[in-house]
């Protein structure tokens, strides 16, 4: 990514939970009086949102998740969060990605093992579900990430480096951000926030000055792997939409029509403005309509995508937001510019991610 770095925020080297100290809560309250109110507030919203944070460990190889060997490479941790009262939890996919097992540490100490109930590899999230826990902390309340503003305070609770129920703090620095994943695609409208984000804190919430959920930390931008007060989440307003399928079905729609296109770099080698398609899916909506890729045997190339929905793109997201905005069963307008003349055609978006023997006969129905 030239000489950008994004560093995934979870911690390689965790401590196994045999060595984790329980978190307890002090019976006796402070004196707070001579606390400024920003302060009480942020002491109330901890005090209310951390026992529903939790850190989430896997391991990679064959073993025992609660081995008492701290030394162990094999172990990867992050954070997570409760999102139901059935004990589903939400946490970053790559928290949980390349792992045989799982277990969950309460912020009351307990530990418990884990199942995956879904990934959703495109928007780095995943569900899972914690097997027969004692006592189920409520929820987070969750809130909207269409209205947010820059300027807003924000605050992260998570598990940097292994370390339990640590909060940090900060503003949303920035807004719509990109970010990209490791599948080709990237993930539109994300929050930048300057609330220290660490490894280890992946897939634990970012709340409002109200405790309320507006993203999921995933990822920092450093060149030395620590904080540098750049720090992304993955706004609530994705999250709303992808976990309900993640727990109903184990996975998330992927919208296209069966075109793969060529790197952005070969438009600009050739001098083309707009996406190069380079091939075609064989039996998908763009090889039923004619849409035509790379002549490999030829030399040549086919058609170029310099419009979608009207409006002129240049990069591949440009094409992949307004899949996600139509959405599968809608209809993407495509302009293509093949020899010199431009064309327009009507495809159907359907889900790619599914095999092509369910869509056909899902069509059928």
């Amino acid at each position: 990514m030239n000489s950008r770095t994004f560093v995934l925020a979870f911690g390689l080297s965790a401590a196994v939970f045999a060595a984790l100290p329980a978190v307890h809560s002090s019976a006796q309250e402070s004196d707070r009086s001579n606390l400024l109110a920003v302060e009480r507030r942020t002491i109330e919203i901890f005090e209310r949102v951390s026992p529903s944070v939790v850190q989430v460990v896997g391991r990679k190889s064959s073993g025992d998740v609660f081995s008492t060997d701290e030394n162990s490479e094999n172990l990867q941790s992050g954070t997570g969060f409760i999102w139901d009262a059935m004990g589903h939890v939400v946490t970053n996919n790559h928290v949980v990605q390349g792992t045989n097992e799982l277990a969950v540490r309460l912020a009351s100490g307990e530990a418990v093992r884990a199942q995956v109930v879904g990934v959703a590899p495109t928007y780095d999230l995943a569900v899972l579900r914690l097997v027969n826990p004692r006592q189920l902390p409520p929820p987070i309340s969750s809130g909207t990430s269409s209205t947010l503003k820059v300027g807003q305070y924000t605050l992260a609770i998570g598990t940097p480096y292994g370390l339990t129920q640590s909060l940090t703090t900060g503003v949303i620095s920035a807004l719509q951000r990109r970010l990209p994943t490791r599948f080709g695609r990237e993930i539109a409208n994300v929050i930048q926030t300057d609330a220290a984000i660490n490894p280890g804190n992946s897939g634990g919430p970012l709340l409002d000055s109200g405790g309320r959920l507006i993203g999921v930390n995933t990822a920092i931008f450093s060149p030395s792997g620590a904080n540098a007060g750049v720090g992304f989440a993955i706004p609530v307003d994705i999250v709303n939409r992808v976990v309900p399928d993640l727990i109903r079905d184990g996975r998330v729609p992927t919208p296209g029509i069966g075109l793969v296109p060529a790197a952005e770099a070969v438009a600009t080698r050739l001098g083309v403005e707009g996406i190069v398609v380079m091939r075609i899916v064989p039996n998908s909506p763009a090889a039923r309509a004619g849409v035509k890729g790379v002549n490999a045997d030829a030399g040549t190339i086919g058609d170029v995508i310099v419009k979608v929905g009207g409006k002129k793109v240049h990069r591949i997201p440009d094409l992949t937001d307004e899949l996600e905005r139509v959405g599968v069963g809608g209809t993407i307008q495509l302009t293509l510019k093949r020899d010199d003349k431009e064309y327009s055609l009507d495809i159907a978006v359907v889900d790619v991610a599914r095999p092509a023997a369910q869509r056909a006969n899902q069509n059928s129905q």
